[in-house]
């Protein structure tokens, strides 16, 4: 037997044979901008190894394959789709996107094959961003440069991305591209993953992404987004949603639905922010009693009345009755504002209903309190007149408390004339006739009796009691005037 029998190889197959089988199936020279199926075979510190399916193994810049944490994405044995960035003898360098310059023929073969390619944002342009995608000028519509609303533009200037040619006319002058259709599609997965996780009544944390008039845009996760009408964004009543919440604010929101609709947009989340925390009605019984009193703001009006905000979220209603003592209200707006901070007494509660009956007028005291000690029947008084009427002068003792002169009265007067010819906003000087503190009435009497005499001297022996069966003391003022004319 020969030297090739003893080392196992057929006599009629010579080394320049098997040198050429060992090359079968390991494909053609790869060139710059081929898109491959590669198998990791090594991981270094700085790049990772892999098989081509050629003669010349592949290596990838590990930084390439790192996730957002920092972490490496890929272990041996795994496979990946790359696409070709060099390739000579030695070496054939991959990436996970086509990148630098390059021929018109790959980019048309990065358009038919949906390739991903590497581009830099040079200016913002109408409608648009200017990129510089493999030696080659494109545009960049505002609407596929993200996946989210784009507020400023100059944040994506002078940075790179990885595209997608989308359109490609008039010989390559003409390059449309986008880079949304990429997030979305990585984002299809981890998306999916997380929706079917939620669920209708769930509590999770949410991004404010977005402020409109009508509400507020959410993140939830990377790539699902809800909404929180302007409604559910407070247990407060707000006038825009700047009042409840700021873009990047990170809270806890409630999940109210989940619809999946056809269309652009296939699915649609209804949140809410307010219902993520307590209702704080269910804290009213322990923190909110009848008589206290609270420093509130007016947040609507009605034309029986003002609703005042006296905690978070807690409403109550002042009446238009309870607005004022010393003026008489005929609308709401003549007394409170919206906006407007006032101070309310509590005067009942209805947990059922979720209501608060308020007032302002006790929150500033009744005038009337104690007016039959401070006007003492016989005490002198000086007053504006308010107005005439048939039946007698209305006289303003005090803001809120108004007493009658009546006309019977005036009569008797011996200085009638001139008491009728005061006019509205002029004082007067009178007595104390009566007192109806109940009733919130007190009448008047001239300081001078029909003949001329005064009327204190009668005031002065202090007034009769109920049980009195005399005529009474006016008439006793007039009997003690004629006894001494007599």
């Amino acid at each position: 037997m020969s030297d090739k029998g003893d080392m196992g190889i057929p006599e009629e197959e010579s080394f320049e044979a098997l040198l050429e089988a060992y090359g079968d199936g390991l494909g053609e020279e790869l060139k710059c901008g081929n898109k491959i199926e590669a198998t990791v075979i090594s991981i270094g510190e700085s790049s990772v190894y892999v098989s081509t399916g050629t003669k010349s193994d592949g290596v990838v810049d590990r930084m390439a394959l790192l996730n957002e944490d920092g972490e490496l994405t890929v272990a041996v044995g795994d496979t990946l789709t790359l696409y070709v960035v060099s390739a000579n003898e030695s070496e054939v360098v991959l990436s996970k996107q086509m990148s630098g310059a390059g021929s018109e023929e790959m980019l048309f073969d990065a358009f038919t094959s949906e390739t991903p390619v590497e581009g830099k944002v040079n200016e913002q342009v109408k409608g648009g961003f200017s990129v510089t995608l493999m030696g080659n000028r494109a545009f960049c519509p505002v609407s596929q440069i993200d996946t989210v609303f784009v507020e400023n533009g100059e944040e994506y200037v002078g940075k790179s991305f990885t595209f997608l040619v989308t359109r490609i006319e008039g010989n390559g002058k003409n390059i449309v591209i986008s880079r949304r259709k990429l997030l979305e599609e990585a984002l299809k997965e981890v998306r999916a993953t997380f929706l079917e996780t939620l669920s209708e009544g769930d509590t999770v944390e949410a991004t404010v992404v977005k402020l409109m008039p009508y509400g507020a845009f959410m993140e939830l996760h990377a790539g699902v987004e809800g909404m929180a009408h302007i409604s559910e964004l407070s247990w407060s009543r707000v006038q825009s949603c700047e009042e409840a919440v700021n873009v990047g604010d990170t809270i806890p929101v409630k999940v109210l639905k989940i619809e999946t609709l056809e269309g652009k947009n296939p699915l649609r989340i209804a949140l809410s922010v307010k219902q993520a925390s307590q209702d704080p009605w269910e804290l009213v019984g322990e923190t909110i009693h009848v008589g206290d009193q609270f420093g509130g703001k007016v947040v609507r009006i009605a034309p029986f009345g003002a609703f005042v905000e006296v905690a978070p979220g807690t409403e109550g209603l002042v009446h238009i009755s309870e607005m004022s003592y010393t003026k008489r209200i005929l609308k709401c707006e003549d007394a409170v504002s919206p906006g407007e901070m006032v101070q309310v007494v509590v005067k009942a509660i209805d947990l059922e209903k979720k209501r608060l009956s308020l007032s302002i007028r006790d929150a500033h005291g009744d005038p009337w309190q104690g007016a039959s000690l401070k006007y003492a029947l016989g005490s002198k008084v000086v007053g504006i007149v308010e107005k005439k009427e048939s039946y007698g002068i209305f006289v303003t003792l005090e803001p809120g408390v108004t007493a009658l002169l009546p006309k019977s009265k005036l009569a008797e007067a011996a200085n009638a004339s001139a008491l009728g010819a005061k006019k509205p906003g002029e004082s007067i000087e009178l007595l104390v006739d009566a007192v109806d503190e109940e009733k919130r009435r007190i009448t008047l009497v001239s300081t001078e009796a029909a003949d001329g005499a005064s009327n204190w001297k009668g005031y002065a022996e202090g007034p009769k009691s109920s049980s009195d069966k005399s005529m009474g003391t006016m008439g006793e003022l007039l009997k003690a005037a004629m006894n001494k004319k007599s």
